[in-house]
């Protein structure tokens, strides 16, 4: 007998367990923030935003299978035409109290995007992080990061730009972290005036699981050792910039990191007497360690004979200094275990750098005591590689001999099947194509002898086509380096690919570039009346073949064609031929 689980179970229930994927928890999010003000007797709004094209697992889509749940608790969702524009709005939900006509004393604002979208959004997450936070409000921004281009033309790993935002940013390991810290992180931001990263990457939020709603009730408490400045740090009006950023470098990050400080953001999971040697990991990386552990056959008992301590950082910037201090002191070695760039590695490294040779920890990570390279800047983490850096420094720090041929046996074992599951071959290989029926099948081939160049979107899979078309821009650069090469070549033409998702995003820029520069270039804007390769969804406004024509016209486009196997179904106006 199967149960039927439907959304009024997953959205309705307010205690007890229920069965939700990573993107049914950030829906549920808002949803139970609205709750808690609702009982705490604030008269509080939520609005969401983002890019259709810039999924989180189609989160967006999750947002309006919702709208019966979202409206009693007013919260709006508005897709943006692009993340920048979505991460404007957010900006501007965070100022509705400061005028005298608001009908809400705050509105929670949630921003989301993929890793290139947190790149393009830059300018507007310093803009409104400056500016700050309401009170009642607070800004949760979820990025998904794509840490090995699995569904991206370019790995990705947005913690740097939050920081160069002074965005704090929260990584939670599971689905069973979600509503915690995302409860955690609207609060936080309140508090401490800044906007709060929200990491997810597609091993989190692409996941289901069984969800205590109990984490639901926590109840956060604001640091006793730490004085707010006089008039808080919550946005204001008027604000002059030096102000803002007063209040911003010198105060507001350092508000946040005594907020998780008083919250116990970061745990010490194990912790026995007499420890030498220590691991800190966060998000996926902590479930890495975790899982590595249990392969390794190292349980409590047996971390306690090593001598192992464990720390789960959930906010790996800013990291809090008293918390990881104390987690250092005593031990040898520290082992920090996280992917691609260093974030919690750094910063440990700054915290321990005044405590006296003798005392101090060496730091091992993405090198190791003699500064060789040790846990990968690029490759993605598995549980094998974990596990073997666990057993190089735990052998380096000595074992007793029981346990080194435990842990020896064990990785042999994990070792031999990660290797036959790398040696593996498919015996079909099944190259990705367009769905049946889509114009891309037919629009996207050049006539012989001429090459076209490809974008962002579904037609830059014709690169392994066969169908002449090399190399790619960022989503809105399409065709722009042309305006370059053409000046440096004997080649006079080319073909550029761009989608109508696209062009409504960012590509008109793009087009008016090309106009602007008198490149001589053919774009071929590819209409499907979708944002592609994320589920169908339709592009957000209006746009039909007869408004872009009307459009590039406008530009300035010397000469517009519409090609389609019915012609007469485009309708309105067109610009002269």
């Amino acid at each position: 007998m199967t149960a039927q689980v439907t959304l009024d179970d997953k959205y309705a229930a307010t205690e007890g367990h229920v069965f939700l994927t990573g993107t049914q928890a950030l829906v549920r999010l808002p949803m139970t923030q609205m709750r808690r003000d609702r009982a705490a007797g604030l008269n509080t709004a939520a609005f969401v935003s983002g890019y259709r094209g810039s999924p989180l697992g189609g989160l967006d889509q999750q947002f309006l299978a919702a709208k019966r749940f979202l409206d009693p608790l007013d919260i709006v969702f508005q897709p943006g035409v692009n993340e920048d524009l979505a991460a404007t709005a957010v900006w501007g939900s965070q100022q509705v109290p400061l005028w005298p006509q608001a009908t809400k004393q705050g509105v929670v604002g949630l921003w989301y995007g993929k890793g290139p979208g947190v790149d393009r959004s830059g300018d507007v997450f310093k803009h409104a992080n400056a500016a700050g936070t309401s009170r009642y409000g607070g800004v949760l921004a979820i990025a998904g990061d794509d840490h090995t281009a699995k569904s991206s033309s370019i790995p990705h790993q947005s913690d740097h730009a939050f920081i160069s935002a002074v965005i704090p940013v929260l990584y939670p390991s599971s689905v069973h972290e979600f509503l915690e810290l995302g409860l955690l992180g609207i609060a936080m931001s309140r508090w401490s005036g800044c906007w709060v990263g929200f990491k997810v990457i597609s091993e989190t939020v692409e996941t289901t699981a069984v969800v205590d709603l109990a984490q639901e009730k926590v109840q956060f408490v604001t640091p006793e050792d730490f004085e707010l400045p006089p008039g808080g740090l919550n946005i204001r009006w008027p604000d002059p910039p030096l102000l803002q950023d007063e209040r911003l470098q010198e105060w507001k990050g350092y508000a946040a990191r005594a907020f998780a400080r008083a919250n116990r953001v970061d745990r010490v999971t194990v912790d026995p007497p007499g420890a030498r040697f220590g691991i800190v990991a966060s998000g996926k990386a902590w479930e890495d360690v975790d899982q590595a552990l249990r392969e390794l056959g190292l349980g409590p008992a047996e971390l306690a004979r090593a001598g192992v301590r464990l720390c789960k950082v959930r906010m790996p910037w800013p990291l809090e200094p008293e918390g990881i201090r104390a987690f250092s002191a005593g031990l040898d070695e520290v082992l920090v275990v996280e992917e691609r760039r260093e974030i919690i590695e750094h910063q440990i490294k700054q915290q321990l750098f005044n405590w006296r040779a003798d005392v101090r920890p060496r730091i091992v990570g993405k090198f190791d005591h003699e500064d060789r390279p040790f846990l990968s800047l690029s490759k993605g983490l598995t549980v094998g590689t974990v596990a073997r850096a666990i057993a190089d420094r735990l052998e380096a720090n000595g074992l007793p001999d029981d346990l080194h041929e435990r842990i020896e046996g064990r990785l042999r074992r994990l070792e031999a099947i990660e290797r036959e599951a790398a040696a593996h071959e498919a015996p079909v290989l099944r190259q990705p194509w367009y769905c049946p029926g889509c114009p891309h099948n037919t629009s996207t081939k050049v006539p012989e002898g001429s090459r076209a160049m490809a974008g962002i979107g579904c037609h830059y899979m014709v690169q392994w086509m066969d169908r002449n078309t090399e190399t790619f821009t960022q989503m809105g650069g399409e065709g722009v380096p042309w305006t370059a090469i053409s000046r440096f070549t004997t080649e006079r033409h080319r073909f550029v690919n761009l989608g109508d998702g696209t062009f409504y995003h960012s590509g008109i820029l793009a087009i008016r570039q090309a106009v602007a520069a008198g490149t001589t270039v053919t774009y071929r804007l590819l209409y499907n009346d979708a944002v592609a390769m994320t589920g169908g969804q339709a592009v957000d406004g209006p746009l039909d073949p007869a408004q872009v024509a009307r459009m590039l016209a406008a530009e300035g486009v010397a000469a517009i064609r519409i090609v389609a196997e019915d012609p007469a179904a485009v309708t309105g106006p067109l610009p002269p031929a």
